[in-house]
């Protein structure tokens, strides 16, 4: 039986000893500073240039940033967006992760700050992805990156984004995308509750409460289960989209349904890989500091990501 990482396990028994309310208790606005202080310490990872961006949109601009390890070289690029339930964390949260991506996989990587719920409730995060991967698409200068070798990857909720971006990709012919990197994501909605959902509700450092919450932020008082923008799992078809590496933590409610995804995407054809992590919890990427598997899960994320960028097969080690 699977044993929950004892770095993770202390992580949960600091949580548990600050007192502190549950985050979805709290206003959201609440939320995201109490977000922003558990992930914001220490110094930040160096890298040789990273740089704030606004991205054009209809609404004004979208903020963005940069991370490049070799400016002086073009790079490929790695579109990346953030997890927290639509609702929490922003670029400065997923800060240290993207540094790390872009150094170890020798990517450009551009992390997006997409509209956050429920002020900007479901399609305005799709939207904005959206939005960001055309701009990059376009070859826009100060990137330094290839617009001709683009991933798309995210984290939780941020995963949801990019795996409904190489769907809309693909379904509008293009912008062409080399790969995309799923670390735990959301794919479908969380009623029926899939075994997971019933086995890790509580307990962990995402839980069904949570989850709840999240939805409830981010769906308009109209949507449809049907839609793969909101649910990649109930897209009709998988065939078609770019390869993919899908990454599950065995004590995360949203385990199976990463799972189900990785599945259907093989059966439809597309070269998948799927990393289970038996001892991590929802979240550990984010713990590369605290975490000595997490820190290696990334290194092994990034080499998979420049191994695609080359053709070559991106096998774990």
């Amino acid at each position: 039986m699977s044993q929950l990482d004892p770095q993770a396990q202390a992580l949960l028994d600091a949580a548990a000893a600050s007192g502190l309310p549950p985050v979805y208790t709290l206003p959201h606005h609440e939320a995201r500073t109490r977000m922003r202080a558990a992930f914001i310490q220490g110094q930040p990872e160096p890298i040789d240039r990273m740089e704030d961006l606004r991205i054009p949109a209809e609404h004004g601009h979208i903020p963005a940033r940069l991370y490049h390890p070799a400016p002086a070289e073009i790079l490929p690029l790695v579109l990346f967006f953030h997890g927290g339930g639509w609702t929490v964390n922003d670029l400065d949260t997923h800060d240290r992760l993207c540094t790390l991506l872009a150094k170890d996989s020798r990517s450009a990587v551009v992390s997006v700050d997409y509209r956050r719920a429920p002020e900007h409730k479901y399609p305005a995060a799709v939207d904005d992805a959206w939005t960001a991967l055309l701009w990059a698409a376009e070859g826009q200068q100060v990137l330094a990156g290839d617009p001709r070798r683009i991933a798309v990857a995210g984290d939780s909720s941020g995963g949801t984004l990019a795996a409904a971006l190489a769907l809309k990709a693909r379904d509008l012919s293009g912008p062409a995308l080399d790969q995309q990197v799923l670390i735990y994501p959301v794919t479908d909605y969380l009623d029926p509750p899939t075994e997971s959902y019933v086995s890790r509700s509580s307990g962990y450092s995402l839980n069904l409460p949570f989850m709840q919450w999240s939805w409830a932020n981010y769906l308009p008082e109209q949507w449809s289960r049907d839609d793969s923008d909101l649910f990649p799992l109930r897209a009709s078809s998988l065939a078609g989209l770019p390869p993919t590496l899908v990454l599950t933590a065995e004590f995360d409610p949203l385990r199976d349904e990463g799972a189900a995804y990785a599945q259907r995407l093989k059966e439809a054809g597309v070269p998948t890989e799927h990393w289970h992590y038996d001892d991590q919890m929802h979240g550990f990427a984010m713990q590369t500091r605290t975490i000595a598997r997490a820190r290696r899960a990334i290194e092994d994320v990034a080499a998979h990501l420049a191994a695609g960028f080359r053709g070559q097969a991106g096998g774990r080690p």
